[in-house]
């Protein structure tokens, strides 16, 4: 089975962590969620946002340079109220987290036909945030073996989405709110040297 894989690079990338703690507890900034790898299959393909899963990337493979933490100001879900004689007082707190944006990033995404890969590579792709643009670079073509194995040209972190021995929780889709499962393959070296 051949895979046709687009590489995109940018300088940076932000993936979006699916708990406020996530980060800093288990750095799972290194792999992308099912929901993440949907969102761009729906970005570059807009005839698939009626169809729910992932249906035309086969496999992605996700590296970069190093993680730079960056603090971002959050504010808390709901509100507190005080009274201070006749009238309430709402407040909603604040709180600095330190969110990891890889630099340098580099995505393989696989697919089956030939024709969706060009398609792809064609178009720019984004991680979670609309600011941080991925560009494509090339095209080539692979054995399903090979993009699987320790091939260098396809280094990095892939969460294969399935439930077995080996898998944990990813979090919750944004859609549909079921859990997400995988379990993470790293080929070749997926932390690039500076």
């Amino acid at each position: 089975m051949n895979y046709y894989v687009v590489k995109y690079s940018g300088p940076f990338g932000f993936i979006k962590p699916w708990t406020a703690v996530r980060d800093s507890e288990t750095f799972s900034q290194q792999f992308l969620t099912p929901s993440i790898v949907e969102g761009i299959e729906k970005k570059l393909f807009p005839e698939t946002l009626a169809i729910s899963g992932i249906t035309k990337i086969a496999g992605h493979r996700i590296s970069y340079d190093q993680v730079s933490g960056q603090q971002e100001v959050i504010q808390t879900r709901g509100w507190n109220s005080t009274k201070k004689g006749k009238e309430f007082l709402f407040d909603r707190p604040k709180a600095i987290l330190i969110r990891g944006v890889l630099q340098n990033p580099i995505l393989h995404l696989a697919f089956l036909n030939k024709e969706d890969a060009i398609n792809a590579a064609k178009q720019h792709v984004c991680l979670c945030r609309n600011e941080d643009l991925l560009f494509p670079e090339l095209v080539s073509e692979s054995t399903k073996e090979e993009f699987e194995t320790n091939d260098k040209r396809y280094a990095g972190f892939e969460l294969v989405f399935e439930k077995n021995e080996k898998s944990f929780l990813v979090g919750y889709h944004r859609v549909s709110n079921e859990p997400m499962h995988g379990w993470i393959r790293v080929v070749g070296q997926p932390v690039n040297a500076l």
